[in-house]
């Protein structure tokens, strides 16, 4: 592989939207792309149009139910929904998952407890992600939206709530850190359920190949999977943080984010092109193997834990991924979100700043950014 030093390639990067947060409730999604706002009030009740007739409702109930279980049923009555619901713990709060059947209409529900309010009953969020009976394909958009949500700030780096619904993540047990003498703690269903997770958010980013909004489509797979992930491998990425540093306490960032790499860069190479071909986090950090996206994606993490501003770039016509990281000095660099990031490649034993010269063509890529 020929490796050239690039210094200063600023190439504009395309970003997508932002996901949406609400400042009076807390609550966060990011929901696919295609859904437009059509109609609420900006402050409890929020509409939005999506592909192929799909809706997503969401309404805030401050002190109008005294439980989540109280609102389901009344939502069931006044829907004269048939399909069934189930109640569940959500991250320590009262959840509902609704399947709906009414009139014309299928679709799924979710309901929460939220933070704060002023009424003596706690505020309630219920979203609603519909569309016309018998289109298929549907359920993967409904799913990813309202697996998106977050309820609050400490769930915006936590699984989501149909994930952990359907994937609960069981017992603490301990692991191996690949590579290292060191050991994690992971909960016992994290690598199948972070896989379940990315597996259905590569099947609903097939429907965007050839979509003009298939570089939002892309980026927020990423934001998607970082977001999965960052909980299950914390333990891993906080040891790994530490374990670097022994010795050297006072290193440099740059060293700090080689020595990072030079981690995920030993991992074996593996790639899976009958799914997603991305190996989800936990299975990196502890059988060390991998593709370029999740050993970039770890890369990151270890970095972001270390307080060191990190990114992802990737490339369709490169099948390739990168990690990009906020450090001084020589290298090449990409400009996404008004940084000029240093590029870092992990599946080649190089040093940061360095980059293939046939992967050098910087508008072939696109930032992604998770902070």
């Amino acid at each position: 592989m020929k490796l050239c030093l690039l210094v200063f390639i600023l190439v504009p990067v395309f970003l997508p939207a932002e996901p949406l947060y609400s400042p009076t409730w807390g609550f966060r999604m990011d929901l696919p792309e295609g859904y437009e706002y059509v109609d609420g009030n900006n402050l409890d009740r929020y509409s939005f149009h999506g592909p192929g007739e799909a809706q997503f409702d969401i309404a805030v109930y401050d002190g109008v139910y005294q439980n989540v279980e109280q609102m389901a049923r009344d939502v069931n009555r006044l829907l004269g929904n048939t399909g069934d619901t189930a109640f569940f713990d959500y991250e320590g709060m009262d959840a509902a998952l609704f399947e709906l059947r009414f009139g014309s209409i299928e679709g799924w529900g979710f309901g929460v407890e939220l933070e704060g309010g002023t009424a003596g009953n706690p505020p309630l969020l219920l979203a609603l992600a519909y569309a016309p009976a018998g289109k298929p394909g549907m359920d993967l958009l409904h799913l990813s939206a309202l697996d998106s949500l977050a309820p609050s700030q400490a769930q915006m780096r936590r699984p989501g709530p149909i994930t952990e619904f359907g994937y609960p993540r069981g017992k603490q047990k301990e692991a191996p850190i690949s590579g290292t003498k060191m050991t994690t703690l992971v909960r016992e269903n994290d690598a199948v359920a972070a896989q379940a997770l990315i597996e259905r958010e590569f099947a609903l980013l097939t429907r965007y190949q050839f979509s003009p909004d298939w570089q939002e489509a892309w980026t927020r797979y990423y934001r998607m999977i970082y977001r999965d992930s960052w909980d299950r491998v914390a333990d891993a990425v906080f040891q790994l943080e530490r374990g670097m540093r022994v010795g050297a306490e006072n290193m440099d960032e740059r060293s700090f984010a080689e020595k990072a790499l030079a981690f995920v860069q030993n991992f074996d190479y593996e790639r899976d092109f009958a799914g997603s071909d991305f190996v989800n986090l936990v299975t990196a950090v502890t059988e060390g193997k991998g593709d370029c996206d999740s050993r970039a994606m770890l890369w990151v993490m270890i970095l972001s834990q270390s307080n060191i501003p990190a990114a992802m770039m990737v490339s369709r016509n490169h099948s390739h991924a990168m990690g990009l990281a906020n450090l001084a000095g020589t290298g090449a660099r990409f400009e996404a979100g008004g940084i000029r990031w240093l590029v870092a490649e992990t599946t080649d034993t190089v040093g940061i700043g360095l980059i293939s010269a046939d992967m050098s063509d910087m508008e072939s890529w696109l930032g992604v950014l998770f902070e």
